[in-house]
């Protein structure tokens, strides 16, 4: 959950639409809210005051979304700024020009509260731009000009930019069926409970309890004639509220005058079914209206989908620049050393070369590690099992991670030698453990405190185990989303990719990890289980 002080901007030429965004904030009790007309005066609020997270539609005139986004990513004081666009737009191309300038998640409209809130922890929760971003030349926007509007004072790297404007079927769509006639209820259920997740309400009271919900349904059969709230009552209140402001409504009613159709259209009914039912009528036309739900549905989750994966490229990328760089100095450094010991050291130029294989190696097994954690996130992963020394290759971890924090004094409790006979082996890929246990045991030694603790050992069973001890707890606001993309906490330069990717890397394997903690030996533990064979 977000902090309920976070600072947020909301950008929309429309006033009925910001007044919207605004009051779905404040159902989730946020309360620092400013409003923006446009991207000018939002850019305007910016230079003066500070925010946490910019809520902005695309289409505006002035000065639109898109433009007001890349002046941000383009400022050396507000690029960090987390931002979510909010659009219709359908048109894959401009999606994925807002992608390339830096955007941190996208909402279709319409959306309803719990989404606008999930997208949001999901913006807040990525990592900013390393610095700010001087977007590429693109294909400018359809625009739509203001008459003597003046030109917003946005940074010269964007001068070019446009000025336009739980269940076990969880994604079945969810229909409400309300009706005080026990009888219509079971049959209007039974038509369509094969199709549908199905709820019904027996009043209007009820029936808007369930629409003002967190999880409201997706169209709603409503009965006109009922005691105490009739329908036209509950469709008006419906449109009141922004939780069920958009939902679909359909009237199925004995009603057929033309008032009372107006009535209807008026309080935004999209059609009308007359009772008794006619279900070869009733089913296509609510087949019809939720096929297109669920498109826009699915709309969103390909534009998040677009969103993460180019996410996850410019991780990739990173963790290449930066995991590869040490390995690569040290081959140059290595090299440069062996033209000189050559004709004078020749036992010297035979280990040289064996360290020259051996970082090597562990450069192309980065590269592999980074593809397989890219093919995993897209779906495209395959399990190739191997029998896989693990004892050894995590030997070789310890023993460089001893050696990289030496002067943290830390004492090392490890027993990582099999008993006689054949070592035990796991089933994967040696690449990937050598990341898995290159990121855990970093992380233990990160952790630990000068001349503290730091306890390893396999626990010969079936299936085969490995237990990482370090003192130095979890801090509790991080225990939850331990394993989650870019948690950190008080490591400076910190990508909190390392449990995450170990996490991906061994449920990719057919294995697992789980993170306890004690409060009372002040510990955090890390329990590996490995795949044998099968």
């Amino acid at each position: 959950m977000l902090p309920k002080n976070t600072r947020i901007l909301v950008v929309d030429d429309i006033g009925a639409m910001r007044g919207l965004t605004t009051s779905f904030l404040r159902s989730l009790e946020f309360e620092n809210i400013q409003e923006a007309c446009n991207g000018q005066e939002a850019w305007k609020i910016l230079q003066s005051q500070a925010f946490d997270l910019i809520l902005a539609d695309w289409n505006m005139p002035i000065m639109s979304g898109l433009a007001l986004l890349r002046a941000v990513r383009a400022s050396a004081r507000l690029y960090k700024i987390p931002f979510l666009m909010i659009t219709a737009e359908a048109d894959r191309t401009r999606i994925t020009e807002a992608i390339a300038s830096g955007v941190s998640g996208l909402v279709i409209k319409p959306y309803k509260p719990a989404q606008l809130q999930e997208r949001m922890i999901q913006a807040m929760r990525v990592k900013p731009p390393a610095a700010p971003l001087v977007p590429k030349p693109t294909t400018p926007e359809p625009t739509a000009t203001t008459p003597n509007a003046t030109a917003p004072a946005v940074p010269a790297a964007v001068k070019g930019a446009s000025t336009q404007s739980s269940d076990a079927a969880p994604n079945r769509a969810t229909l409400l069926i309300v009706d005080d006639m026990p009888d219509n209820l079971q049959l209007m259920s039974a038509l369509f409970k094969d199709d549908y997740r199905i709820r019904v309400a027996n009043r209007g009271a009820r029936a808007l309890e369930i629409c003002y919900s967190d999880t409201p349904p997706d169209l709603v059969l409503l009965d006109i004639m009922m005691p105490e709230m009739d329908g036209f009552e509950v469709a008006r209140r419906m449109r009141e509220h922004p939780t069920s402001e958009t939902i679909p409504v359909i009237f199925v009613t004995a009603l057929t005058d033309d008032d009372s159709r107006m009535k209807g259209l008026s309080l935004g009914a999209i059609d009308f079914v007359t009772k008794p039912i006619n279900p070869d009528i009733l089913k296509p036309r609510v087949k019809n209206l939720l096929r297109y739900i669920q498109l826009h549905k699915q709309l969103q989750s390909n534009y998040d989908t677009m969103v993460e994966l180019t996410r996850l490229r410019d991780n990739v990328d990173h963790m290449i620049r930066h995991d590869l760089k040490g390995p690569l100095a040290g081959i140059v450094g290595l090299s440069q050393g062996l033209t000189d010991l050559a004709e004078k050291h020749a036992p010297q130029l035979l280990e040289g070369m064996r360290l020259i294989e051996a970082t090597s190696k562990q450069v192309i097994d980065m590269v592999t590690v980074s593809s397989a954690l890219f093919k995993i996130e897209s779906g495209d992963f395959t399990f190739t099992p191997q029998k896989v020394p693990v004892f050894t290759i995590l030997n070789q971890v310890v023993k460089a991670h001893q050696a990289l924090f030496k002067s943290k004094n830390i004492t090392l409790s490890a027993i990582l030698q099999p008993k006689p006979g054949e070592p035990p082996h796991a089933i994967g890929e040696g690449a990937l453990y050598f990341s898995i246990f290159n990121n855990l045991i970093k992380n233990a030694f990160e952790a630990t405190p000068d001349g503290g603790l730091i306890t390893i050992s396999f626990l010969i069973e079936s299936p085969l185990r490995l237990s990482i001890t370090n003192q130095g707890a979890v801090p509790a606001e991080i225990r939850e989303r331990f394993f989650e993309k870019y948690v950190t906490h008080g490591k400076e330069g910190g990508t909190g990719m390392g449990t995450y990717s170990a996490k991906r890397l061994m449920e990719a394997l057919h294995g697992s990890i789980e993170m306890s903690t004690s409060e009372a030996d002040n510990t955090t533990t890390l329990l590996l289980t490995f795949p044998q064979d099968p």
